[in-house]
């Protein structure tokens, strides 16, 4: 059988990551994996590092040289990605699907209705990062159970099941959209509170000598951390999602605008109502994924503060042959113990897992 041709144009965080998800991910058993010959573009140092790791199987000098693969992923900086894009779509042949990850989708709809091209777009959004970027950070695991957006408008065709099958490999969950609904839920989910942190994080400025910043606590902290995300990366972004995300700014000054009208007049009832229905919408949010999709199913465990313990715990569940989806480590108090969250991938391996867990003396809820 033929290996499937798999053309990478960055190496970066997101690139790279799915070079290597694609070539060494542990918790991937899809044969599929094996069949794949992957080629890379970055500047020569990071292509060159990749190719000896053995990440990628051969460097290329040029984009055009990705003409004649099966799938080509485009993972650099939007407008970059964009334009690479325009010129790539024009020379790929008919077999080849071009795909990009990233955080817009309506600009790459728009330029593919004036391109003349014999191959298949299908717009993609990996729904993960790290707060570092560059091939160094690149991680296989990065999409385990992260929600990769995929465009609707091929769902229906058979090239679509060619994309799907390698975003199974990289572990993660797809979820398809419409691309113009993509930069609505976008621009309110993702790229408004990145503004908003920015925000948040300049008005509370050094006053009378006294840095509010000596008194941010945890919820500030929580709010604000991805205020340190660099210009650079959320540049084009902005750039070609303004519209919308005006609109989810207009939307948030209106309801900031309704709670200053209501402290104003200290209307208790109904500051009381906007808790309420705030509290009940944020428990909506899935508390065991990486972004919007079906739940993971999650069991509690206490274990003691002692060494080996989470080595016993892991252990167990690899001996008995259940994966692991996710772990967190909830609370902890020194000298007593703490409590961790593990997650599986549907309700009967969860049971499952409980009741072995159960069984080697282990705490569970």
């Amino acid at each position: 059988m033929d290996k499937k041709v798999i053309s990478i144009i960055g190496l970066g965080l997101i690139g790279g990551s799915i070079a290597k998800a694609l070539r060494y991910n542990p918790s991937n058993t899809n044969r599929e994996s094996n069949n794949l010959f992957i080629k890379g573009f970055d500047k020569n140092e990071v292509s060159s590092e990749a190719l000896r790791d053995g990440t990628i199987d051969l460097k290329l000098n040029v984009i055009e040289d990705a003409k004649d693969s099966d799938i080509i992923f485009l993972c650099l900086p939007t407008e970059v990605s964009l334009q690479y894009f325009k010129i790539l779509s024009e020379i790929i042949n008919e077999s080849c699907i071009i795909t990009d990850v990233c955080g817009v989708k309506g600009a790459f709809e728009d330029e593919w209705k004036k391109l003349n091209s014999k191959g298949t777009y299908i717009g993609g959004h990996p729904m993960t990062g790290k707060e570092t970027s560059g091939y160094a950070s690149s991680d296989p695991l990065l999409f385990e159970n992260s929600v990769y957006i995929v465009s609707d408008r091929e769902k229906n065709t058979e090239k679509i099941e060619e994309l799907v099958s390698l975003i199974k490999i990289l572990g993660a969950r797809i979820r398809f959209l419409d691309p113009y609904i993509h930069d609505k839920v976008i621009a309110r989910v993702s790229h408004l509170p990145q503004l908003l942190s920015i925000a948040l994080v300049n008005s509370v400025s050094e006053n009378g000598g006294l840095n509010y910043l000596d008194f941010a606590a945890g919820g500030f902290r929580d709010m604000t951390r991805i205020a340190s995300s660099s210009f650079d990366i959320w540049e084009s972004v902005l750039k070609l999602n303004y519209k919308e995300i005006i609109t989810a700014i207009d939307g948030l000054n209106k309801n900031l605008l309704q709670i200053k009208d209501f402290l104003q007049t200290y209307d208790s009832s109904s500051l009381d109502a906007l808790f309420k229905k705030a509290r009940v919408k944020r428990d909506e949010i899935p508390k065991n994924t990486k972004g919007f999709i079906n739940p993971l199913f999650d069991v509690f465990i206490y274990v003691k503060d002692e060494p080996g313990v989470l080595s016993k715990l892991t252990t167990l569940l690899y001996e008995n042959q259940i994966n692991i989806k996710d772990m967190e480590l909830l609370k902890i108090r020194e000298g007593t113990g703490g409590t961790f969250r593990i997650s599986f991938e549907n309700a009967e391996v969860a049971v499952r897992a409980k009741s072995i867990i159960e069984k080697s003396g282990f705490a569970t809820k």
